[in-house]
């Protein structure tokens, strides 16, 4: 199904403040929290599509990646994102910002699940996230492409599972904050008695503390190794695109949540080809006596060479239009063209007879502009300048 636009989604306009993405995304959770609507899949799907849309428009990076080339510049199309694989806790795990950090209930119903969260969830860690360049041609961006690639990246440690424990036995709930990974503080103020609460400084949040370490990762529960990951790159990217995969970036320690992989487009640079934008530009250089006579030119594509009919008479500073020969537009319907600017090259030295023979066809009118050639090509260069 096509996902909808995610300032739709919230009912916010597109120069939504960052303040008023926020209010929106917030009655949103709760008008549809499972906790609210039990059972009704509708609003659980609602629920997942705002968590969704307010990841990428309260992150200025991702936003104006989103503005400038849709669901396709989040990494939807690479396997990653959000689209279809966000669970429940992955988006619990984002609520922090929204209402206020750690809370027991929120308008009547509770948030169980709540990465760091309520009702004395643990706080879950986060790995961090990896960013690749890879390198594409013209032809690759035309038709889109999938990537294999090789990273360096911290996984869960096979021996424990990730958990740094040597065993199951060899963790014990955490004496200091008797397994809630918070610690309360209450403290004297001119406003009277104010409680806060902060992660454990024993477990770190976590609710419990390793008895005996993995001796293979030191307790961390993450070790280093090597992945080879296969990356579905669309047709129309552009130099700079970032495209995002979900869980592929560094795992985090003692178990949580994996870092995602940001893949950062780079263009190669073509031999003949100039893009600008989805058109392309090719600059020709035509002889004098085929711009004279007229005659048939290969000109190259993304598709390869083609054959173009120059008419004879073809005057420098023509552009030749070959329509739908240039890139596809990401995640839109058309394609780009191919444009052709024409000239005509002036050889630096002429031998002796083609010095005779240029002086004798300079004495014919044709070889000479006539007033109106004259004012066309002046009203041609004062358009450039308008």
């Amino acid at each position: 199904m096509k996902k909808r636009d995610y300032y739709e989604v919230l009912g916010v306009a597109k120069d939504a403040s960052a303040d008023d993405i926020k209010k929106a995304y917030r009655k949103k959770a709760i008008e549809f929290h499972p906790d609210k609507n039990p059972g009704d899949k509708v609003a659980e799907e609602k629920f997942k599509e705002a968590a969704e849309a307010y990841e990428v428009l309260s992150d200025s990076e991702k936003r104006q990646r989103y503005d400038q080339f849709g669901h396709a510049g989040l990494g939807g199309a690479a396997g990653g994102g959000f689209g279809g694989g966000m669970s429940m806790e992955d988006i619990f795990s984002h609520f922090g910002d929204i209402f206020g950090g750690r809370f027991s209930s929120f308008g009547g119903f509770g948030f169980d699940g709540f990465d760091g969260g309520a009702r004395g969830g643990n706080r879950v860690r986060r790995g961090s996230d990896l960013r690749v360049k890879v390198k594409l041609t013209l032809q690759e961006i035309a038709k889109g492409v999938e990537k294999k690639i090789k990273v360096q990246k911290m996984v869960a440690c096979s021996h424990c599972d990730g958990s740094g424990a040597k065993d199951a036995h060899s963790r014990k709930t955490c004496s200091t904050c008797n397994g809630t990974g918070y610690v309360t503080q209450v403290q004297r103020t001119i406003l009277g008695h104010m409680q806060t609460q902060s992660p454990c400084p024993t477990c770190g949040g976590e609710g419990q503390v390793i008895t005996d370490k993995c001796s293979y990762c030191s307790g961390e529960g993450i070790v280093r190794s090597e992945e080879i990951i296969s990356i579905k790159i669309p047709a129309g990217v552009a130099e700079g695109m970032q495209l995002s995969m979900k869980g592929k970036g560094n795992a985090a320690r003692n178990g949580g949540i994996n870092g995602d992989l940001l893949i950062v487009i780079q263009e190669e640079k073509h031999p003949e080809l100039i893009r600008d934008g989805n058109d392309l530009i090719y600059n020709l250089l035509l002889t004098i006596p085929t711009a004279i006579l007229g005659g048939t030119v290969e000109i190259p594509t993304v598709d390869g060479r083609v054959k173009v009919k120059i008419e004879k008479g073809t005057q420098p500073g023509k552009v030749l239009r070959l329509r739908n020969k240039g890139l596809p537009e990401l995640n839109r319907y058309g394609t780009g063209d191919l444009l052709v600017n024409i000239g005509v090259y002036i050889p630096d030295n002429i031998s002796s007879e083609e010095k005779k023979l240029i002086e004798k066809l300079d004495d014919s009118n044709n070889f000479k502009p006539s007033a109106s050639d004259t004012r066309n090509f002046f009203n041609r260069f004062k358009k450039m300048f308008n």
